[in-house]
This record gives C-alpha cells, sequence and structure tokens, in this order.
C-alpha cells in the first residue's frame, strides 16, 4: 500500500509541498485531511465512484488536495491545461462529461467563460474570492469532516493529449480497476525503481501540474514520503536557488528547460550548487545532443531520459553513461518489443526511419468517444504506436526522428524536420525553430525554418539567406529550409512540445 496517509501518520509535520516564491510549507497532515474533507464534499454532492472530476488550477498547493481527494475516493480526474481557449476547455469540460469543476482563482475569468450553462455539472468550486454561482473552495471544505463518507477507493487519471496535431484527445487506461482499495497501485512504482523516491526525496516541480509527468512524479513523492518543490512556473536562475536552498535530490525537466538554463551567463550558472541532484529526468520532447552533453557536463551524469507518452504503450530509457555511448537514443530496447515499420506495415532493417510500435503494449488504452482514432493506434497484430517516427540501431537503441504528423514529403523523400530543428538551434542567433512542410509547385512541399531569434539579432533576407547557407554546410541539401521565416514567437506548449497545427494556422493568417 502506498498512501500519502501513512505519511501524515507517520510524520504528521514533515513537509509535503514548499512554496519557494512565498515560503509557505504544507504539512503531510494538512495536505492529507484537506484532501479527504474534499473527497467528502464531492460525495455530499452526489459524485459515485467512476464519474469525473476536473482540475483547472495553476500551481498551487491545493492542486494537490484536489488529485488526492479524487484519488481516494474512486474519481476520474482530468488536470486541464489552463493555456487553452474557453472554447477549448469548454470542449474538454464537455468530452471528460465532468461533474465537478474545481478551480484556482486567477484562472476565474477562464473557468466562468468556459463552464457557463453546462447543467452536468452539479459542484463547481473557487478559490479565493466568490462570485455568483461558485462555492468558496476554503469554506465549503472547512465544513466537510475527514470521516470517509464512502469507500476509499484507488481513482485515477483521464488526463488528455497535449493536442499537438488537433484536439485534445482524453486517454481512458484499459486496465484501470476503480475497485482497488486506495493506495493499492502498481504504475506509479516504475517511479520507484526508476529514481528510488522515499521520504529523504525533495522534488523539484517546474513544470505545469496539468502535464502527466510532472502531476505523476509530484504523486508518486508523496506516495513515498517525499517533499514537492512547487514554484509558480519556470525561471531559470529561480529553479538553480530553489536546488541549491532545498537541496533537491530530483527534478524533472523538458528541452526548452535546458535550453534557458544553459543560455544564463556562465558566472550565474556557476553561482549556484546543484550537486543535491541524484536524479534529474527529461521528457515529452526531443532534446538535441549538444545540448544534452552540455547538460551531462554541468550537472553530471545524473540525467536520466525516457521516452513514452500519457497512452504508456510502453518506455524506454537511458542513463547519461549510456547515452554518452549512443548519443541521440532514448535508450535500449528489449529484443522484439519495438518494430519500425512503414506505412504498409513492412517491418524496416536497423537504420532506416519509420512508424515505431510497441508489439507488447504495457497498456491498452483509448481515447475518450473516439473509437475511429482509438482503433488507428493499434494495428492488426495488437501492436500499439504513440504517433512517432524512429529507427533502430544494430545494437538496438532507439533513436526518435519526429512525429509522423509532421513528416515533409519533398520530391517523394521524407524529410524528418527534427534533424534539422537540432541543429538549427545551434545557430548563434536562433532562440527557437520549428521547421515545417509548405506547397511547392515543383517538389509537393518544400522545407520552411520559422525561428524567434535571441536578443541583438534582426531578421531579414540577409539573414535568411545565411541561415540556409550555414545548414547547408552541415546537412544534405534536399534536408536544409529553401525559405526562413522570422516570428516574435513560436506556439510551443508549456511541456516543451511544438504545436505544429497552430503554427501552420499562425502562418496561414499573417
Amino acid at each position: 500500500m502506498l498512501r500519502p496517509d501513512d505519511h501524515a501518520d507517520r510524520a504528521p509535520d514533515a513537509a509535503a509541498v514548499i512554496v519557494p516564491t512565498t515560503g509557505a510549507r504544507i504539512s503531510y497532515r494538512t495536505m492529507v485531511d484537506q484532501s479527504k474533507r474534499l473527497a467528502n464534499v464531492l460525495r455530499s454532492r452526489g459524485l459515485r465512484p467512476g464519474d469525473h472530476v476536473a482540475i483547472l488550477m495553476t500551481n498551487v498547493p491545493e492542486y494537490f488536495e484536489a488529485v488526492w481527494a479524487a484519488r481516494r475516493a474512486g474519481y476520474f480526474y482530468t488536470a486541464v491545461n489552463w493555456h487553452l481557449t474557453p472554447g477549448e476547455v469548454r470542449y474538454m469540460l464537455e468530452n471528460s462529461e465532468a461533474k465537478a469543476l474545481i478551480v484556482s482563482a486567477d484562472l476565474a475569468d477562464l473557468a466562468e467563460r468556459a463552464a457557463a450553462a453546462l447543467p452536468r455539472l452539479t459542484l463547481r468550486l473557487l478559490i479565493g474570492a466568490g462570485r455568483p454561482g461558485w462555492d468558496n473552495y476554503a469554506e465549503t471544505v472547512a465544513e466537510a469532516g475527514t470521516t470517509p463518507l464512502g469507500p476509499e477507493l484507488e481513482g485515477q487519471a483521464m488526463l488528455y493529449s497535449s493536442g499537438t496535431t488537433g484536439r485534445p484527445k482524453g486517454i481512458v487506461h484499459s486496465k484501470v480497476d476503480l475497485g482497488r482499495r486506495f493506495g493499492d497501485v502498481d504504475g506509479d512504482i516504475l517511479w520507484v525503481n526508476r529514481y528510488g523516491l522515499d521520504p529523504s526525496t525533495v522534488t523539484l516541480n517546474v513544470g505545469p501540474l496539468y502535464h502527466a509527468a510532472p502531476l505523476v512524479s509530484a504523486m508518486s513523492t508523496h506516495r513515498h514520503g517525499g517533499t514537492v518543490v512547487l514554484p509558480p512556473r519556470f525561471d531559470a536562475e529561480e529553479t538553480l536557488k530553489a536546488i541549491e536552498r532545498y537541496r533537491v535530490t530530483y527534478a524533472q525537466f523538458v528541452p526548452t528547460m535546458f535550453i534557458r538554463l544553459l543560455r544564463l551567463p556562465e558566472d550565474v550558472r556557476r553561482r549556484y550548487d546543484v550537486s543535491s541532484l541524484q536524479a534529474v529526468a527529461h521528457s515529452a520532447a526531443p532534446c538535441p545532443v549538444e545540448v544534452k552533453r552540455r547538460m551531462i557536463e554541468w550537472f553530471g551524469p545524473v540525467i536520466n531520459e525516457y521516452y513514452s507518452a500519457t497512452e504508456a504503450a510502453g518506455h524506454v530509457s537511458i542513463r547519461s553513461e549510456e547515452w554518452l555511448e549512443h548519443p541521440g537514443s532514448v535508450g535500449r530496447v528489449t529484443p522484439g518489443s519495438v518494430a519500425i515499420t512503414d506505412e504498409s506495415g513492412r517491418e524496416l532493417p536497423a537504420g532506416e526511419d519509420g512508424i515505431i510500435w510497441f508489439t507488447r503494449p504495457a497498456n491498452q488504452f483509448s481515447y475518450h468517444g473516439d473509437p475511429e482514432k482509438s482503433a488507428s493506434m493499434f494495428n492488426d497484430k495488437g501492436w500499439a504506436r504513440m504517433g512517432d517516427i524512429g529507427h533502430l540501431d544494430s545494437g538496438g537503441y532507439l533513436f526518435i526522428t519526429g512525429r509522423s504528423d509532421h513528416t515533409i514529403i519533398s520530391g517523394g523523400v521524407n524529410v524528418y524536420p527534427r534533424e534539422i530543428e537540432d541543429l538549427l538551434i545551434e545557430y548563434p542567433a536562433v532562440d527557437d525553430v520549428a521547421v515545417i512542410g509548405v506547397p511547392d509547385d515543383e517538389y509537393g512541399e518544400s522545407v520552411k525554418a520559422v525561428v524567434t531569434l535571441r536578443d541583438g539579432y534582426a531578421g531579414g533576407p540577409a539573414l535568411e539567406r545565411d541561415i540556409i547557407a550555414w545548414t547547408r554546410e552541415r546537412l544534405a541539401h534536399y534536408k536544409c529550409p529553401r525559405s526562413v521565416t522570422f516570428v516574435d514567437s513560436l506556439p510551443r506548449s508549456v511541456a516543451g512540445k511544438m504545436m505544429k497545427h497552430r503554427l501552420i494556422e499562425q502562418l496561414a493568417g499573417a
């Protein structure tokens, strides 16, 4: 059994959550009791095991009260991306069939617009100042007791994909058993096996809690009695300050954060002691080889990469020492566990890029309310895919090339944007980059680089020519951009994923 309750009983005053910007410290006793009260509020409003709770919050401590309440009362819970538009949030509320919505004070206006006239929502809780139609979170929870008004069953997340190629999709894990006792878990154990979480763990959570990896790592820390340090958002220097101040042992990043850390002045980077770090994980998006190499040189061989997805069809990981021998790989696969095929299903030899399939899926999944999309993720052999393109080398190491939806077909040849993006991020003027295909009368599609520039650089024809020439010195010419567009910002999610469908819409409307 793995429950935060056990740590609240063993060490009630131990810190479950610390907010570095304010110094607030939430004990295990407080977090657990608040989650018990909130679970009773949900039960008293008619929610039953298997019903759905939506959580629309920024990174505030009450987030953990909400997820642990749902988790202990047998509910499905959806962590809603607060960067979405009101219409997108409304879609998720309707699609998930949520009966309760819990909102942080700073998102009240977004929630008001998204949840208007949704009769299914029988409970609307708002942290902070009250407004008509919403119950005050603190007052409502304080009125409830901590003795369970119903069975304590292990709830489950129904998180949504990031929507990099369209609308977010609610991911349902077919092995979910809402009849298990609270604390009877298995998937979360992966985090123990990988990083050795225990009561001495101090986890720095710099990612948004609506994203699967930060939320799961934080909750896994709580299951094992550790402390979660919760900044409201990522800031490069503040991250280093928090690592030193709280002697952080575990942290999870995305490659964009690595790039921001490395771009701090060297004297700032050397100012902070990061030697407490025992494990650093990164995932969610491809990491340029030179960026990761520099991070290992700085943080030491504590950086671990894993390739997976919210669908959890499969998992591959690699530690620093092994990665340095196989730079760019996400790990070595068990023989027969991964296959690479072309579009027709023909298996490809080592070194050839194709669709990545997990031949022995670790988890059966579906997309809520979308049986057609669900079926498309499996083939007739029962293999599962997560939409990525890559290859295996002769030693069984997996390399991710990009997303199948992002492949550019130029003159009948497949061009994979990741290789070009990894190169262009090294160009001195480039701050961020996305490579896309655009219509071309001769080739069908041609390669376009869309970039934001670092301070001190200005876009224009001369810089465009320089960037194209620089890539042609380093890549096969058919892979190189034929054009470069300079923009003020790129639609990248907080998890680091490039929202290319939004970028294409943005360029079309320019």
